[in-house]
């Protein structure tokens, strides 16, 4: 089991011959913050990771049941420690559940459960306080929040909506097919979630599928002759977009059929245009398939409800029986940092990994992008960085300390502040 954390009050920030060095507090309990914790352990940093869960992982605890991840084993293992073989090569969810606890354990991180901290502001004497639930406010000087990229879920407030008579949910709500057998149900969204849960109740017994479509999606193989998609978004991550677009209008031609008289056209941008927009392309796991079948059936935008019809874009009217909205996450940044000054239009970080802003040092943010080489391979490189940053602004504020205390002792390393 990781080490258990405490924390009740706040740990001096100053300096001078008889401060305590505060560890790093690390905001998140997922596949970043762990990872950003075990890196800092590295370079001989005591982190402590708050989660506002009962147990690490969380939001990978909480996915649809047939999830796996889409990218290969091989590449997605966290500083330290590489996912086990036995997992296979597309890692399922509970084993992703398993490894993170392994993880944890194997790293023998501080992680203080069931504490949420809910505003990060700047301390009197420099470096930053947390509040968090029951009155406990720890305070340190470095900070890294990893608190995730699918953490709110968003759900449209279309036109009517609360007229629905129906089961209407998000798909943070879905777990499995089994509700829905011989049911019509629509799916909201074709993101990568909203292709699996419609190819996942057209599997599982639904009496219809439908996807509603906005924006036609960019498909991908997940693997071409044993290439993982992966693999390829790793090699043209830093080549110019337009390029990449070129060459992935080339590879879809090869790859993948027009879906078009099924009601899925081709998308009007290019691939990594869209990437660089936030827009994952949607890894095939089923969807071509089911959708030549006619098993999933892509309709139009949703545009409204009324009563149970629900009016598409198109001017179409359908009655499903219930509806999933697979319709994305926010960060849920805004009441804890946002007054801050760093968040940008769109609620993300304006900087992120081993980079802070001038105007609130010592703050970083890790897993906060949706990048096309596989956001654990993009974490892991992130905690590396981090936990370089923050090792050398500490051997330059204690230089600057030991230079201002005429060679005084070293600050002493904090105990843990009592987190129960």
């Amino acid at each position: 089991m990781p080490a258990a954390a405490a924390v009740s009050g706040g740990a001096s920030v100053s300096g001078g011959a008889s401060a305590v060095v505060p560890p790093v507090y690390v905001v998140g309990g997922g596949p970043g913050g762990l990872a950003v914790a075990a890196a800092l352990g590295a370079y001989g940093i005591r982190a402590v990771v708050l989660e506002k869960a009962d147990a690490v992982g969380a939001s990978w605890r909480g996915h649809y049941d047939r999830l796996r991840l889409h990218t290969t084993r091989r590449l997605s293992g966290l500083p330290g420690l590489p996912i086990p073989r036995a997992y296979g090569r597309w890692v399922a969810r509970d084993d992703v559940v398993r490894y993170l606890e392994q993880y944890a354990e194997h790293h023998r991180l501080e992680v203080a459960t069931g504490v949420e901290v809910r505003r990060v502001d700047r301390a009197a004497e420099g470096g930053w306080v947390l509040h968090a639930n029951g009155g406990r406010a720890p305070a340190a000087r470095t900070v890294v929040i990893a608190t995730g990229y699918n953490h709110t879920p968003y759900l449209p407030d279309w036109p009517g909506r609360d007229s629905y008579p129906g089961d209407l949910l998000h798909a943070g709500d879905y777990r499995n097919a089994a509700p829905y057998a011989g049911k019509d149900v629509l799916v909201v969204g074709t993101g990568n979630t909203g292709a699996e849960i419609a190819v996942d109740l057209a599997e599982g017994g639904a009496a219809r599928v439908r996807l509603a479509v906005r924006t036609a999606p960019h498909i991908v193989r997940r693997s071409t002759a044993g290439w993982p998609a992966q693999a390829t978004g790793i090699l043209v991550r830093r080549l110019p977009p337009r390029a990449v677009d070129r060459a992935a209008r080339v590879m879809r031609r090869l790859s993948v059929p027009d879906l078009s008289e099924h009601g899925l056209p081709m998308p009007d941008t290019g691939l990594y245009s869209r990437v660089l927009e936030g827009a994952i392309p949607v890894q095939d796991v089923g969807l071509i398939d089911a959708v030549q079948r006619g098993a999933v059936r892509p309709v139009g935008a949703v545009a409204s409800f009324d009563g149970g019809v629900v009016r598409l874009a198109d001017g179409d009217a359908i009655e499903p029986e219930a509806v999933i909205a697979a319709t994305g996450y926010r960060r849920g940044l805004d009441g804890l940092v946002g007054h801050l000054g760093l968040l940008d239009t769109r609620g993300r970080p304006r900087v992120h990994g081993p980079r802070t802003l001038p105007s609130c040092p010592g703050l970083h943010f890790t897993g906060y992008t949706n990048p096309i080489s596989g956001m654990f391979r993009e974490l892991s490189h992130d905690a590396r960085r981090i936990a370089h940053a923050i090792a050398e602004a500490r051997a330059h504020q204690d230089q600057d300390q030991d230079q201002d205390q005429d060679q005084g002792p070293a600050p002493a390393p904090a105990s843990a502040p009592d987190l129960r």
